[in-house]
């Protein structure tokens, strides 16, 4: 499975967490999300009246440089922490022996 597929799945098991990962966490996942699809970021937010948008725009900001592939597989790692740290052991087990039986580690 390539590095693109990855991610793809990845994106889509983080927005099935049982909890929800703090602010913290999520903004990374956006700042290595967007990274991953744009690229750096060309012009960094000012806006002072929404700091919600400041936030993930300097999250975006500190990934810059990173290569998209470099972007991609540090979301994908970040998010299988995410699944470790907030589903349940049960659909934690389901998820990895998908993974494995996907990346041929069966």
């Amino acid at each position: 499975m390539s590095t693109e597929e990855l991610f793809q799945e990845a994106s889509i098991l983080v927005q099935n967490l049982e909890k929800k990962p703090t602010n913290n966490e999520l903004l990374k996942l956006y700042g290595l999300y967007k990274q991953s699809k744009v690229g750096d970021l060309k012009e960094k937010s000012t806006n002072f009246f929404n700091p919600k948008a400041r936030m993930k725009a300097e999250s975006w900001e500190q990934q810059k440089g990173k290569t998209r592939e470099d972007a991609m597989t540090e979301y994908t790692e970040f998010v299988v922490e995410l699944i470790q740290k907030y589903n349940n052991w049960f659909i934690r087990l389901k998820i990895f022996y998908k993974w494995n039986t996907i990346l041929g580690k069966k």
